[in-house]
């Protein structure tokens, strides 16, 4: 016989107040650790290596789209790991270790090879991040309270990213663009210690994977466990979802390296790392509030007119940035990244969520679709960087605006509205159904 739901399941969530400050400063720290260099690794190979070594925006777009590759292929057993193990508090803090180690020997490497696999390592260990993180505060909070505090974790995420990306900025100006390494060490330690403020017992498991009673029974009776891929594929929503994610990626991911690059062009190699902390500090800083609003007010205003909004405005952005090469107005134009991806940032693992509520499919979805996300992410920068080298920088963002368009028209008239609607039980509704019509 199946043993019932946990009491944690079945009840209100009501975490302590150190459990939640945990996941606070577990978003924070974690925030400039989950993506490793980022946008700084285009900033060290170009301005510290150059072409004397044989970095350009080519080499170093395809270093960063085979390190995206890797994180790709990861992410669908990233997810299914969360979904399987008890030990997530374990498991982010080694991904928080092995994202720090591979990036701090980049300044001792200048194989092309090597540098590559490093950064492989980094995208792999970085896979682990966002399904976990959402596992994690699903089980601490239930999903009554999920929307609204997603917002929140994106919140300290993005207020992480401001004061990692401006104590970078500031101290490069004293030290060059190695104090990155430095502060990613930092904030690992950091990223640890906050982790263990989240008891395990505080972390429901069953919750986590987005399980309901029916699921548990038949996990219980020993019934096939989720597959990531047939999760995708048995769900058109969320199959759709995945080609909206990697559509916004691929127009999103390579801006802010380009403009980085564009900003080193025109300002030298000693003020880069300067101005893209900059570029970084102020798109985070609008997306403190635009996540925060996003978790707090999606259930009331629905998902797709907002993420409409950051599909309109990531065009608008790429748009911008051909207007001008002054390096005030394009750090100008940046906070505009505030919004879309402060969007988008609050709204993913929400409507993921919404496609898969009581399957117990959530981190395994989470996975399959990061993993089309990244597909998107890893291709932006060799094809910034390939029209960048043959048609140049304007060219390039209008292209990525242009993608950005069609992903607006795609989601404006393909995706439904996700709020209120349930897992479907049969494939004849393409795996969803509306809560309504299941009610009636």
């Amino acid at each position: 016989m199946a043993e019932p739901l946990s009491p944690h399941a079945a009840a209100a969530r009501t975490p302590s107040t150190q459990v939640l400050r945990g996941l606070d400063a577990l978003n924070f720290f974690l925030a400039d650790v989950r993506d490793g260099l980022g946008p700084y690794l285009a900033i060290y190979l170009i301005a510290v290596r150059g072409p004397d070594q044989g970095w350009n925006e080519a080499t170093t777009g395809l270093i960063m789209t085979i390190a995206g590759i890797a994180g790709l292929i990861a992410q669908t057993p990233a997810g299914a790991l969360i979904d399987r193990t008890n030990a997530k508090r374990a498991v982010v803090i080694a991904a928080a270790i092995a994202v720090t180690l591979s990036c701090l020997v980049l300044p001792f490497i200048a194989n092309f090879y090597l540098v590559a696999a490093t950064q492989s390592v980094a995208g792999i260990a970085g896979a682990v991040f966002p399904p976990a993180l959402a596992a994690i505060t699903l089980g601490v909070v239930g999903p009554k309270l999920f929307a609204k505090r997603i917002g929140r974790n994106e919140g300290f995420n993005h207020a992480g990213n401001a004061v990692s990306a401006a104590i970078a900025g500031g101290t490069a100006y004293f030290f060059g663009p190695i104090v990155v390494f430095w502060l990613m060490a930092l904030l690992a330690v950091c990223s640890i210690g906050a982790m263990l403020m989240v008891p395990a017992d505080a972390i429901d498991d069953d919750l986590a994977r987005g399980l309901d009673q029916t699921e548990v029974q038949a996990k219980s009776d020993g019934g096939e466990e989720p597959s990531g891929l047939t999760a995708l594929l048995r769900n058109k929503y969320l199959l759709l979802f995945a080609v909206l994610a990697a559509l916004f990626h691929l127009s999103n991911a390579a801006m802010l390296t380009s403009v980085g690059q564009l900003l080193t062009k025109l300002s030298g190699k000693d003020n880069a790392t300067s101005l893209i902390a900059i570029c970084i500090v102020a798109a985070q800083l609008v997306m403190v509030p635009v996540a925060v609003f996003v978790g707090a007010r999606a259930d009331a205003i629905g998902r797709k007119p907002i993420f409409l909004a950051a599909f309109g405005v990531l065009a608008i952005r790429g748009v911008l940035y051909t207007l001008s090469n002054n390096p005030f107005y394009l750090v100008g134009v940046q906070l505009l990244d505030g919004i879309g991806a402060g969007i988008y940032g609050a709204l993913f693992p929400v409507i993921v969520a919404d496609l898969t509520r009581g399957t117990g499919r959530f981190n395994v979805s989470q996975g399959a679709v990061a993993t089309a996300q990244s597909l998107g992410a890893a291709l932006s920068a060799t094809l910034a960087g390939l029209i960048i080298v043959s048609a140049g920088y304007s060219t390039a963002f209008l292209a990525l605006a242009g993608i950005a368009a069609a992903g607006f028209a795609l989601y404006l008239f393909a995706m439904p509205e996700t709020l209120g609607y349930e897992p479907g039980r049969s494939d004849a509704d393409g795996g969803v159904t509306p809560a309504s019509a299941r009610a009636a």
